[in-house]
């Protein structure tokens, strides 16, 4: 147990601040999060994300995607969705309930786009084939030009994830802690 945070509010900090680190350490283990959303049939379906984005301020956190992927039809029909985040090295679990946005046109997603472009990130939103398609038996994704051939012709989508509550979790040795965080409230639970 982290004995030097004890207040709610050095605990909220302390979540952002690392949420905020986690966007730009790549082995921060709270950069690849599950998302989870609901699918159309009733079911869940859960994935790992990477988190690209942080604003503390307006709690919100942003990750990146192809347009075409279900995650984007899942979250524009059912906009409530869940991240969960684990730190070994806090000992800390947080389910992050969240109400959803997907950007695929405007000045933030052209100036994210800009930046992404000069990676290696930029193919992931530039196949012709949709994530999920089948491919031949060989897994091969011969079916013609793998890429589109001009840059500018993307997928890239950014999709916002307005915290609505964070369920935090810290498991320490002596005991467990719990408490659930919305907008400026704070209650203690029950681990």
């Amino acid at each position: 147990m982290n004995t030097t945070l004890q207040t709610p509010e050095e605990i909220r900090q302390h979540i952002w601040k690392e949420l905020g680190r986690a966007t730009h350490d790549r082995h921060h283990s709270w950069r690849t999060p599950v998302l989870a959303t609901a699918t159309d049939d009733g079911c869940v379906n859960a994935r790992t994300v990477v988190l690209r984005r942080v604003d503390a301020l307006d709690q919100v956190l942003e990750i990146y995607t192809d347009h075409r992927s279900s995650k984007v039809a899942e979250l524009t029909a059912q906009p409530l969705a869940c991240l969960v985040f684990w730190s070994p090295r806090l000992h800390w679990q947080l389910r992050v309930r969240s109400k959803w946005s997907v950007h695929a046109t405007g000045a933030d997603v052209a100036s994210r786009w800009h930046a992404v472009r000069q990676t290696r990130s930029a193919g992931d939103y530039m196949s012709n084939i949709p994530p999920g398609a089948s491919l031949p038996e060989d897994g091969s994704s011969a079916h013609g030009d793998a890429l589109t051939r001009n840059i500018d012709e993307n997928y890239f989508t950014i999709l916002q994830a307005h915290v609505v509550e964070i369920d935090w979790l810290e498991l320490g040795r002596q005991q467990h802690r719990r408490a659930k965080l919305s907008g400026e409230t704070w209650q203690w639970l029950s681990p």
